[in-house]
């Protein structure tokens, strides 16, 4: 049963951010609802007032300049499935999305909802920090902008402040780097993810000169290993040097055993991903 609530429905961003600042810890905001709704009716939130958000049309777009990309936090996840401009510039992302859900699901649910959610095992986080995106936060006093690998801080916990609302995430195009994304669930489709795995190279001269690789799944957050980066940065790509590189993922994530899967068995898995992520891209 759901607790009780005072609901206002809000069209303009001004407004729903007035009423957040009025309200602070006693409000939350409300989009597709896909994962407050479950968590109102478990009782682990609960809030005294709701302000759906759903209706304000300037946060649900997806923009491309000369040198970025822009997505409004409340674009539908099916939306992002279909996207020609994620698809060739946050391919990764794109790939993430054709497995998101079902596609009732994905019809409801938002990205910027599926982040600020902040579970472990998001399927949109780890895509979009291995592209060195950010979030725009804004309150009636102001914006700001996070990295968002910055902006997570543990199950269900992040740095937005209560009378906060996500605007938008800002990446900049990849510009010839190759992306991939790998997921491991119980089914292939439409489930929370064992590990999950995005990658961005790009090569120099026929060395890797930049990567980024990101996990999900694996840690209180999605993680970014460090030492699989450093270990192939300047080096030739070869499938010994990502064999050797991947093994040491094992020093960036701290996985647990839950429903889903052991905690030894995540750690190997973590090696296997992160291998054929990179494997996709060279």
């Amino acid at each position: 049963m759901l607790p009780k609530f005072e609901y206002k429905n809000f069209t303009k961003l001004e407004d729903a951010l007035t009423y957040l600042d009025e309200h602070k810890e006693l409000a939350k905001p409300i989009a597709g609802g896909t994962d407050l709704m479950v968590q109102m009716k478990a009782g682990k939130i609960k809030p005294k007032y709701l302000a759906d958000i759903e209706e304000i049309e300037d946060l649900s777009y997806i923009e491309e300049d000369d040198d970025k990309v822009k997505i409004g936090a409340l674009t539908k996840m099916e939306e992002i499935r279909r996207s020609t401009t994620i698809r060739e510039h946050a391919y990764n992302l794109w790939l993430s999305a054709q497995q998101f859900a079902t596609w009732q699901v994905r019809n409801v649910a938002t990205i910027g909802g599926n982040l600020c959610n902040a579970s472990p095992a998001s399927d949109t986080a780890t895509p979009l920090i291995s592209l060195k995106a950010e979030v725009v936060l804004k309150s009636v006093k102001g914006e700001r902008k996070i990295p968002l690998h910055e902006f997570f801080k543990g199950p269900g916990i992040t740095v937005m402040k209560p009378e906060e609302l996500m605007t938008e995430i800002i990446f900049n195009k990849p510009n010839g780097a190759r992306l991939n994304f790998i997921k491991l669930g119980r089914r292939t489709t439409h489930v929370l993810s064992i590990v999950n795995v995005a990658v961005k190279l790009t090569e120099k001269d026929g060395m890797i000169d930049d990567v980024v690789v990101a996990l999900g799944s694996v840690a209180p957050r999605p993680v970014r290993s460090h030492t699989v980066e450093s270990s192939l940065k300047g080096k030739k790509a070869s499938i010994e040097v990502l064999k050797e590189a991947s093994e040491k993922v094992i020093n960036d994530i701290s996985p647990i055993t839950d429903v889903r899967a052991s905690k030894e068995y995540r750690v190997e898995m973590s090696k296997v991903l992160t291998f054929k992520a990179l494997r996709g891209v060279i």
